[in-house]
């Protein structure tokens, strides 16, 4: 489970990272990251309805994808804003493919 410290919550630090984050693309995810001058880094995780129409199956991949960053939370450096946006294909993974 990831610990709401290290969760983005408010809008403001959406837009931001958005805005002014440098990105990177993978196969599955594409994220957005930006320094916020923390001692904890901070996720948000966005799944569009392109990836699924039910709503259950894009809570499913985000439930999954925040189980995956706080298993590896140690690895992360501190420090940073990370926006996860999660790629259609992603629904048909499970947790040992994410």
């Amino acid at each position: 489970m990831l610990a709401k410290q290290h969760r983005l919550k408010r809008n403001k630090d959406f837009e931001l990272t958005f805005k002014k984050g440098k990105a990177f693309n993978g196969r599955f995810l594409f994220l957005k990251l930006r320094r916020n001058n923390l001692e904890v880094s901070r996720f948000g995780f966005v799944i569009g309805k392109k990836a699924s129409k039910k709503s259950t199956a894009r809570n499913r991949v985000k439930r999954l994808l925040r189980e995956v960053i706080g298993a590896r939370l140690k690895k992360i450096k501190p420090g940073f804003d990370i926006i996860i946006l999660a790629k259609p294909e992603i629904i048909i993974k499970n947790y040992q493919e994410m």
